[in-house]
């Protein structure tokens, strides 16, 4: 192994890529199928109140139930346009 190995970088192997993606995937899939059927819909209509005010796609809302065995915890996180383009959509 000479000097200039060690400033060498190396890229990670198409298949190292796939499966990392593919397990992001399945830890992805496993932790929907735990939760409560009434989640998508609870989604949409929060979806659809928020764009009364915001220009938010369906991507932008992600909502999520935690259970451990004292309590459940609804999490929604929300992206928000930047001000400007929210200032825009008020005032039409």
């Amino acid at each position: 192994m000479s000097l200039l190995d060690y400033f060498k970088t190396t890229k990670p192997s198409s298949a190292a890529i796939a499966k990392e993606r593919l397990q992001i995937l399945v830890a992805h899939e496993r932790s929907s199928r735990n939760q409560p059927a009434y989640l998508p819909k609870l989604k949409q209509e929060l979806l659809e109140v928020i764009q009364k005010y915001f220009e938010v796609h369906e991507e932008s809302i992600s909502v999520n139930l935690e259970q451990d065995n004292e309590r459940e915890t609804l999490e929604i996180n929300v992206v928000f346009p930047d001000e400007e383009q929210s200032k825009k959509i008020i005032s039409t």
